[in-house]
């Protein structure tokens, strides 16, 4: 069954769209990820515009993350004053980075900007991850360390410090500024939730409490989307809410499934099967760009 597509100007097969959406919900469900980062990639592949794949990819962040959230906030993982913090530097964020949507829009250079950084993005992540994975695995040895501190040096340095007794924190609130001003351009630019930016950044650098760390990281996703989503809606105008609505049909159905498929397999052998998914469609997106892309520059009629 066809259905026409506004935004996007396309007709597409509407159970095809919710089976994409199912597709990339079975993956977040399973491997205990956003999907944003996979829908993009995977709509732009089909055919549908970089610029409506990423504000819709957007939209469909935002009703993902609620159910999410609210489970987290029910067992007491979120630091709401963390969360406060990472969502205000988000919201600046988002507005910058609509601004630079807009003026490569009008340069006609957006679909290549957003499928380089795709790259970039995608090849650094899977890379890491495959790391991780093989490493856990024991396929890979690697010498032992020493203890790191608990958090980062350039974060312990900053002035203004205050405390973030849910997260068991005494740091300036000027991380966590910076890491939510990032995550908001990142999102507007790239339609992702920046969890997997999020969730790294808040252990390895601020040194959070590992049981707040989602649900904070959740809370933010989800402020900093349902912004994105308005500010694409007034500014860029490439919000398909028939594209969203599909996928989000299918990304709920698929992430129940995904989570009750990820008890009875190994965690470490999933972790590897997602980079390598990962790699994967970054090496397709680097090939579209450098072997033979399909368009090198965009045409906006206003």
């Amino acid at each position: 069954m066809d259905i026409y597509l506004p935004i996007a100007g396309m007709s597409v097969n509407a159970l095809l769209m919710v089976a994409l959406g199912g597709l990339v919900g079975l993956l977040s469900g399973m491997f205990g990820v956003g999907g944003g980062f996979l829908t993009t990639p995977l709509l732009i592949f089909y055919g549908i515009p970089p610029t409506v794949a990423v504000a819709s990819a957007t939209t469909q962040i935002t009703g993902a993350s609620v159910s999410g959230a609210h489970a987290h906030w029910q067992r007491g993982g979120v630091d709401f004053k963390m969360s406060a913090v990472l969502i205000a530097g988000g919201a600046v964020g988002s507005l910058v980075g609509a601004g630079l949507f807009r003026l490569l829009q009008s340069s006609g250079q957006i679909d290549l900007v957003i499928g380089f950084l795709y790259v970039l993005l995608l090849g650094g992540i899977g890379g890491l991850m495959l790391k991780d994975a093989l490493v856990a695995l024991g396929w890979v040895k690697l010498e032992e360390r020493t203890e790191r501190p608990r958090h980062n040096r350039w974060v312990a340095s900053l002035p203004l410090r205050w405390r973030f007794y849910a997260s068991g924190l005494y740091i300036s609130p000027l991380a966590p500024l910076a890491l939510g001003f990032l995550a908001g351009v990142m999102t507007v630019l790239l339609g992702i939730g920046g969890g997997f930016i999020l969730v790294p950044a808040m252990i390895y650098l601020f040194g959070m409490a590992a049981r707040v760390v989602v649900g904070t990281s959740l809370v933010m996703i989800l402020a900093v989307s349902a912004v994105t989503t308005m500010v694409h809606a007034t500014t860029t105008q490439a919000v398909d809410i028939v594209l969203a609505g599909l996928l989000l049909i299918g990304g709920v159905i698929g992430a129940q499934y995904g989570a009750a498929l990820a008890t009875r397999l190994k965690p470490d052998l999933l972790r590897l099967a997602l980079a390598a998914i990962i790699l994967m469609v970054a090496l397709r997106m680097l090939l579209g760009l450098t072997w033979r892309p399909d368009e090198i520059f965009t045409i906006e009629y206003l």
